[in-house]
């Protein structure tokens, strides 16, 4: 390094040692350095040279590492003077203010403790009130995501925040809330917004609200915008610099003093023009990919200089002060600065240094007034000469004090001040009052600023001859006025006489400075020089002038300039101003006046104090004197920003490797200050990224499509930042980079669902695929044909459909257990292998659901390749499958929950129905549903055989609740256990018979087997259309002939059942009766159901059975209503006895007649009708109660009153010559009359009540009824064939 104390002749000797501490030579600068190593352990860390053999030992590895550290060390402390300097005077750089705000992460305690809360919440722990609806979304959130170990990988890798979290539960709700029905005055919005309120309340917890806001640290306030201190720590804390350290550079590099740092920029940019220079004339280029991008390559270090330049150029001279009018230097782009002759020079005019001062005239007191009475008034006045006059507050002359503050402001450097003392004139012809002394003073800037006492000039013959005032002059120094005092000068163009002047060093704008001499009261300067292109320096005294002790020169083309000061402090301070001033690269040293005058122990002193000096700065010099034109900034700043990056991702931040406002602004404006290439600055930042990412950590894919997409740009010669020289490390590694970037993105492509969980970050998994698509171009504006990218992304998508399954699997602890475990799994038996296969079923449904739900958006470009993806998925899961269902016996049902899970799942995707494992799926079941079919069609037939050969005919009631528990029977003729129907929901036809009487129990059996058959296949939903309209016909034919077969067996029992029933009016219909007669009904009923098909065929053979229940119900209906006939023909009979003309109708007569004088005796005949009105309306009562059909009832009601009228007109019309028996004619009116009522009631219509056949046997009865009126003389006795209410209710 170099010594502080060496002269710019030993630089150059110095530098082969500043190499050898920071590795390579000037990258950024221009010179040429080998290329970076790669990144293995601490590859940026240079190492010493090869021990010798002798240190070959055991205690080797101690030393090297403490060499390692202590160069490392070093290192760090150079990049952190660079890093302090771009903080302390940024001319590049603001802190952005447009970056997106990053949260806070959550790190594994903190999403434990979340857990905790919302498991708190779900046992009913907390206060939060909370539907059941609310419940089951937060129990879903915390199933699916909070315990996901995805999750948990993610938390670990730094890139989760609340947010996020927060983000995934109002996705999931909203799509619960949609679903729910819409309520009156409650919008989903309100509830929406209720729910988000409370699942805030539950990740506080109750603790946290009682809580107060800590005071924030310096990684909390990372993302605003941060202080110049704040920065200093922040850097500190990256580079490992300890505070002392920085305290000592911080005064060392006088990092508060605005005029160093610009001084030190000043001079870095003179540097880098010279190496410029240098190397153009040298001719060591760096290795470009073009000859002539090496004069190019020059031109762009020059433009980027005076671009520095002009930014430097345009800043305030001094913060806080008046900004002068700028003046633009004319720079030649072939000629360094310093270079530039007199002509292209702007001259200062004198109006252009013209200073403005404020200064402060304070007066206290007043000693020494003897000459004016006690109690006489006195006060003082002030002045700047040329400008206005102020007065003090008047006082006693027993105490003249003050402390009055005067104001003025002044152009002059060298103001003169004028104070005066006044009492006030008691004479009347007094016109002013009379001046007891005065004082004038000189003030500069450097004068002292606090009260001193002033003697006072009095008149002649006052008595106060020792009079002093005191008072306070204080001058301030404008921001532009660098340094002021009294020197000689002696000049060959200016100050062209030896003499002592008041000199002001003055800057003008960043690069203008100008020394000038002024005179007392003058606001221009006498004379004044510009100090561009001078250099200045101590020297040695001057004999041949006489005045001034200390000496210095500034020295220029043509030009010389003495001058000298009265002591070696201020020539210290005079030659450090004009050194910043001049920007030259020149430090001047100055010399040690003690060796002259004590040449004997003066030097042991000197030396003494030197080291003294470097012990107190803790070695600190060689990292501030550094040349940084000579060091490599390249190797530097990817120190730095790899540092820096490491810290970002340790910080409290998700902050997903974006850098803070205030990491981005100092590494913009390193770059800008030192000169490294904006390619080379993202192609360490894409390496470092990378490096991340592929440890685990989350890595926004924007911000590595930005570096990539510049490097691409700048690569392909694009200019992105106005550079057009490609040096050809910069392509190879940014080849290498392409490469192994695009490995990364394939990589994550594949396990993107586990490096996005739960589409998190949002966009990232799309941003990754559109980088993935940029970096398979092969330049900046061919895009790649859309093939190219589909055929990578389908490589990526199979790869991660094994990786996705064989997570699951191992997740679902199916493949890949223990030796043992391998063995009970082995010998598992087939009911839990297919237990376990329904398990996995179910996760790979999730996994695909929640890819839907989270990912396809990103894979919308390529919804093809999404379905392949998930084909893939299932294709390994078939393998699973496949074994377990093998496994299964012979004629087992229980793997049909399987296939509506599946089925189920896959119809309802428009890219998996009737993919490829969709069909696998169906051609496995298509044998068992087929084989389930015939087994379950031969139980049927032979339950209906067995079961009517043994029914009661019993009516069955709540056979909803009895049926569906009962065991099928078991078939003889076949050597297995019929299939049971499976736990489905009750039929909805069952509803309305729990309160009715039923049918039989084999019917109703029947019914419900077909019912059951049908609903199981339909919930089947069988997805290919042909198989599935083949089912739905083979089964509706099939309950065609069932209750065919049900039909006639029941018509045929009825029949017989019927013929054994009494013909007399005894006959009550039994019960079995009016079952069988349900069946029929029930079957009529189901037959719509059952049998239905849309078409041709089916509709026909449908109606088949719909004729054949008909027919059979008329049949029913007419064998009932003969029986019915034939009661009323018995009795018709009974009354054929009594016909007019029979010997049985004479000897009834006259036993009848001769009986009644003895005995009340009966009247014959009412007996009769009585019993069979009875037995009418109880067979009404019967049939109406217990046959659900009103329908048929109603016909059956029609069709008795019709045929039992026919009966009776017939049976009259057979007695028309005949006059009816008095017992007949009463007897046949009760019947007829109570039968027309009766059926009234029942519902019998008019139109068939009162039938013609009615009004012929109406008109008869009533004929008869008038002639036995006549003949009998009253001997009805009552009975009558007119209405009457009063009549005898028999």
């Amino acid at each position: 390094m170099l010594d502080p104390s060496s002269s710019e002749e030993e630089s150059d000797e110095g530098l082969e040692g500043e190499r050898r501490d920071v590795p390579g030579a000037a990258g950024g600068g221009g010179s040429p350095r080998a290329p970076a190593p790669a990144r293995e352990g601490r590859r940026d860390a240079p190492r010493p040279g090869s021990p010798s053999p002798s240190v070959l030992s055991e205690g080797r590895d101690e030393p090297e590492r403490r060499r390692d550290e202590e160069q490392e060390r070093r290192v760090r402390l150079q990049l952190y003077v660079f890093v302090v300097r771009c903080i302390a005077y940024p001319f590049n750089a603001k802190q952005p203010t447009d970056m997106a705000r990053r949260q806070q992460k959550l790190n594994k305690q903190q999403l434990q403790l979340l857990k905790e809360r919302f498991q708190a919440f779900l046992n009913g722990e907390t206060q939060i009130v909370a539907d059941e609806a609310f419940c089951n979304a937060v129990r879903s959130y915390y199933e699916v995501f909070l315990k996901s170990d995805r999750v948990a990988r993610m938390v670990q890798s730094g890139g989760c925040s609340a947010n996020d979290f927060r983000e995934v539960f109002k996705k999931n709700i909203e799509k619960r809330v949609r679903s729910l029905p819409e309520i009156d005055g409650l919008s989903k919005e309100t509830v929406l917004s209720s729910w988000i309120a409370k699942y805030d309340a539950i990740y506080r917890g109750e603790e946290d609200l009682c809580k107060q806001p800590n005071r924030m640290t310096l990684s909390a306030v990372s993302e605003l915008i941060l202080s110049k201190e704040q920065l200093y720590e922040m850097f500190q804390q990256i580079l490992g610099v300890k505070k002392l350290e920085h305290q000592l550079l911080y005064n060392a590099c006088q990092l508060d003093n605005a005029d160093e740092q610009a001084a030190q920029i000043r001079r870095e940019l003179d540097g880098r023009l010279q190496v410029a220079e240098k190397m153009a004339k040298e001719r060591r280029f760096p290795k470009f990919i073009a000859k002539e991008m090496e004069t190019m390559y020059i031109e762009e270090l020059r433009s980027s200089v005076n671009l520095l330049m002009a930014n430097l150029e345009s800043l305030p001279v001094s913060k806080g002060g008046p900004e002068f009018k700028l003046q633009k230097l004319k720079r030649s782009q072939n000629s360094a600065f310093l270079d530039l002759g007199d002509e292209n020079e702007i001259q200062l005019s004198k109006s252009d240094v013209v200073l403005s001062f404020t200064l402060e005239i304070v007066i206290m007191e007043v000693q020494g007034l003897k000459s004016v009475a006690p109690n006489r008034i006195v006060y003082c006045t002030m002045e700047v000469e040329g400008g206005e006059k102020l007065q003090t507050d008047q006082a006693e002359a027993s105490r003249p004090q003050w402390g009055t503050q005067g104001d003025f402001t002044t152009t002059h450097p060298r103001p003169v001040v004028k104070v005066k003392l006044f009492t006030e004139s008691t004479g009347v012809l007094a016109l002013e009052d009379k001046e007891l002394g005065r004082v004038i003073l000189y003030p500069t800037s450097n004068s002292s600023k606090s009260a001193e006492l002033h003697r006072m000039i009095v008149p002649k013959n006052s008595q106060d001859s020792d009079l002093k005032i005191k008072l306070a002059v204080r001058m301030d120094k404008p921001p532009h006025m660098k340094h002021s005092g009294y020197l000689y000068a002696l000049g060959q163009k200016v100050w062209k006489r030896w003499k002592k002047r008041y000199f002001v060093l003055v800057q003008v704008s960043q690069y203008t400075f100008a020394m000038c001499s002024y005179r007392e009261k003058k606001s221009e300067p006498q004379e004044l020089m510009q100090l561009e292109g001078y250099t200045v320096d101590y020297t040695d005294p001057h004999p041949g002038l006489q005045g001034g002790h200390m000496f210095f020169n500034a020295v220029k083309e043509g030009d010389t300039v003495i001058f000298a000061s009265d002591d070696e402090q201020d020539r210290v301070l005079w030659v450090q101003a004009m050194y910043r001033a001049t920007g030259q690269s020149y430090k001047p040293i100055p010399v040690l006046q003690t060796q002259k005058l004590n040449p004997k122990g003066g030097a042991l002193h000197a030396d003494a104090q030197l080291y003294a000096d470097r012990f107190q700065k803790q070695g600190m010099d060689e990292f501030i004197s550094a040349n940084p034109c000579k060091l490599d900034h390249a190797f530097l700043f990817r120190l730095l920003q790899r540092q820096t990056l490491d810290h970002r991702l340790n910080d409290s931040y998700s902050c997903l490797g974006w850098f803070s406002p205030g990491q981005v602004f100092v590494l913009d404006e390193y770059c800008a200050r030192y000169g490294v290439r904006g390619c080379h600055r993202h192609l360490c930042y894409l390496t470092e990224l990378m490096e991340h990412s592929e440890n685990g950590a989350v890595i926004d894919p924007t911000l590595l499509h930005y570096s990539f997409a510049f490097c691409a740009s700048h690569v392909h010669g694009n200019r992105p930042d106005g550079i057009g020289t490609v040096s050809v490390e910069e392509k190879e590694r940014f080849e290498e980079i392409k490469e192994r970037l695009s490995s990364l993105l394939e990589n994550q492509i594949s396990h993107f669902r586990y490096c996005f969980p739960f589409g998190r970050p949002e966009g990232a998994l799309k941003a990754t695929l559109s980088l993935l698509e940029r970096v398979l171009m092969k330049d900046i504006a061919t895009p790649v044909p859309a093939e190219e990218v589909k055929k990578v992304v389908r490589k990526c998508l199979e790869k991660a459909a094994l990786i996705n399954y064989t997570r699951l699997t191992e997740y679902a602890k199916i493949e890949g257990p223990a030796e043992k475990e391998t063995e009970t799994m082995n010998q598992a038996t087939p009911a839990r292998k297919l237990e376990e296969v329904l398990h996995l079923a179910e996760l790979c449904i999730e996994v695909l659901q929640q890819n839907e739900e989270h990912h396809a958006e990103a894979f919308a470009w390529w919804p093809d390749l999404l379905a392949e993806h998930a084909e893939k998925f299932w294709s390994l899961f078939t393998v699973d499958m496949d074994t377990a269902l093998e496994a299964q016996p012979q004629d087992s049902w229980d793997s049909f929950p399987l296939f509506q899970l599946l089925n189920n799942f896959l119809r309802n995707d428009t890219l998996l129905c009737n993919g490829k494992f969709h069909k696998h799926l169906q051609e496995i079941f298509v044998p068992l549903v087929v084989r389930y079919v015939d087994l379950m069609e031969s139980s049927i037939a032979q339950s209906i055989h067995r079961g009517f050969e043994q029914e009661t005919w019993q009516p069955v009631k709540n056979i909803a609740n009895s049926l569906p528990n009962v065991a099928l029977p078991k078939v003889p003729s076949l050597p297995l256990n019929l299939p049971q129907i499976p736990s489905f929901s009750t039929p909805s036809w069952m509803a309305s018979l729990n309160e009715s009487t039923n049918g039989s129990a084999t019917s109703e059996d029947l019914f419900w087997k077909l019912d059951a058959l049908q609903m199981f296949v339909c919930d089947l939903h069988w997805p290919e259309q042909e198989f599935a309209h083949h089912l739905e016909q083979r089964l509706k034919l099939m309950a065609s002939d069932m209750i065919e077969a049900c039909v006639k067996r029941t018509r045929t029992t009825f029949e017989l059942k019927l013929q054994k029933a009494s013909k007399t009016t005894d006959l009550r219909l039994p019960a079995s009766v009016c079952t069988m007669f349900n069946v029929l009904v029930d079957a009529r009923k189901q037959s719509t159901k059952l049998c239905a098909l849309d078409g041709g065929q089916e509709q026909q053979y449908h109606s088949k059975i719909d004729d054949l229940i008909d027919n059979t119900v008329k049949d029913i209906i007419s064998l009932l209503v003969s029986k019915f006939v034939s009661v009323l023909e018995g009795v018709l009979s009974k009354l054929s006895r009594y016909d007019e003309g029979t010997f049985f109708s004479s000897i009834l007569s006259f036993t009848v007649k001769a009986a009644a004088k003895y005995v009340d005796v009966p009247k014959p005949g009412m007996d009769l009708a009585d019993t069979y009105i009875m037995f009418v309306r109880q067979n009404q009562d019967i049939l109406r109660e217990k046959v659900n059909e009103e329908m048929y009832i109603e016909k059956l009601f029609d069709q008795w009153y019709s045929n039992s009228m026919k009966v009776i007109c017939v049976w009259l019309a057979d007695r028309l010559d005949i006059q009816l028996h008095i017992y007949q004619l009463k007897t046949l009116i009760k019947i007829v009359k109570k039968t027309y009522r009766d059926f009234r009631l029942q519902g019998v219509l008019e139109g068939t009540l009162n039938s013609k056949t009615y009004d012929t046997l109406h008109r008869r009865l009533t004929v008869e009824e008038a002639t036995a009126s006549v003949s009998e003389g009253g001997g009805l006795q009552g009975i009558t064939m007119k209405d009457s209410d009063e009549e005898e209710e028999g």
